[in-house]
């Protein structure tokens, strides 16, 4: 086998025969050799110098040999690795995609200079941090921005992913990278529900755990079914997001509304009363639950909404303050039930006058879920 380290006879052979093959293999060895922990400092500093001229050689040949054998060294200079990641692509790319020596401010401005090749290198790292991947959108095209939402190293914060889906997303392939990563916020799930093939939805719900209620209904293609679904068991956080952008997008509805509260998604109600209405969450739940009638029906007069939809509003929080959690396996799903049935069998008696589609779909809802104990 032959040695791998650099000799004193790999020195005389390079100045005897100092061609381009000599000089790559030379290369080689000194890049392998550079993190021999039995080197001295002396040693080691010769070693670098030695490593700064080869990157500057004028061979193509000897500078590929010096990036596919540096790329995963820890120890190599950063200004070696620098001068190597600005380089024509042969050399450039193993070092933009394996190196962790090179910094995020090392890897965006690679990323503003615009060569594709380069920013799918940069896109495949096995660690893409937050900034670095946010550059990536939107410095990059389209076939970077699909290499990177399918990587699960990437760090994409959840103003990217927006900015992908909005741009991108009616791209399968895209659908496909985004649906497949581990975590997706529930703002990004909305938004691909109206764009996603009845295959990709059900991808979609495989992959992010929604519920089963959620399931049938993006199946269905109902997107205000699936919204109610995607909101369940969200942080607050995210369900006021979701509310948010629903509203921006002119598709937070009286209906919606309606079918979440009385399905027992207060969390909803809540925040989208709240968002309507301009107050705080905090102020918007104390007057939902005030014990008489002047604070809901004093934030409800503040959103805007019909007022033919405050008395299904009104028995839905009533209704929700006389139902509990049994604690036991599928109890949120049996909650549900019973916020509907109470709300179904008493609807007459409290004035409650709803829409046909949305008593068929709380009739409908009520068959899904699991009778109680």
């Amino acid at each position: 086998m032959t040695d791998q380290r650099l000799s004193i006879q790999d020195v005389n052979r390079l100045l005897t025969d100092p061609s381009d093959e000599t000089r790559a293999e030379t290369a080689e060895k000194l890049a392998r050799q550079i993190d021999d922990t039995s080197l001295t400092d002396t040693e080691r500093r010769m070693a670098e110098e030695i490593l700064r001229l080869m990157a500057r050689d004028a061979a193509v040949r000897v500078r590929e040999a010096l990036s596919e054998n540096l790329k995963d060294n820890p120890l190599v200079p950063r200004d070696v690795a620098q001068a190597l990641a600005r380089d024509v692509d042969t050399v450039a790319l193993p070092i933009l995609e394996f190196s962790e020596v090179l910094t995020p401010a090392d890897l965006i401005e690679i990323v503003r200079g615009k060569d594709e090749s380069k920013q799918v290198a940069i896109a495949r790292r096995k660690v893409v941090q937050a900034d670095v991947a946010d550059a990536l959108v939107d410095e990059a095209g389209e076939t970077v921005v699909e290499v990177l939402a399918g990587n699960q190293g990437a760090d994409l914060t959840e103003t990217s992913l927006l900015k992908i889906v909005d741009r991108y997303g009616e791209n399968e392939g895209m659908q496909g990278s985004l649906i497949g990563r581990e975590v997706l916020p529930i703002t990004i799930a909305e938004k691909l529900v109206n764009q996603v093939s009845q295959a990709m939805r059900e991808q979609l719900l495989s992959r992010h755990a929604l519920s089963a209620e959620a399931a049938e209904d993006l199946i269905l293609h109902s997107r205000e079914r699936a919204t109610i679904g995607l909101s369940t068991g969200s942080s607050e956080e995210g369900v006021q997001r979701l509310v948010r952008q629903l509203r921006q997008h002119d598709r937070l509805t009286p209906s919606i509304i309606v079918r979440a509260a009385c399905m027992g998604d207060i969390i909803f109600l809540e925040c989208a009363m709240a968002e309507l209405a301009s107050v705080t969450l905090a102020n918007a739940r104390m007057l939902i639950h005030d014990s008489g009638d002047l604070g809901l029906r004093g934030i409800f007069d503040q959103t805007g909404l019909p007022q033919n939809i405050y008395p299904a509003l009104r028995a839905a929080v009533d209704t929700f303050r006389q139902t509990d959690y049994d604690g036991l396996e599928n109890d949120r799903e049996r909650f549900s039930r019973r916020m509907i049935e109470r709300i179904l069998t008493q609807y007459g008696d409290l004035g409650v006058d709803f829409e046909s589609d949305d008593l068929e779909y709380l009739v409908g809802r009520m068959g899904q879920l699991p009778a109680t104990l």
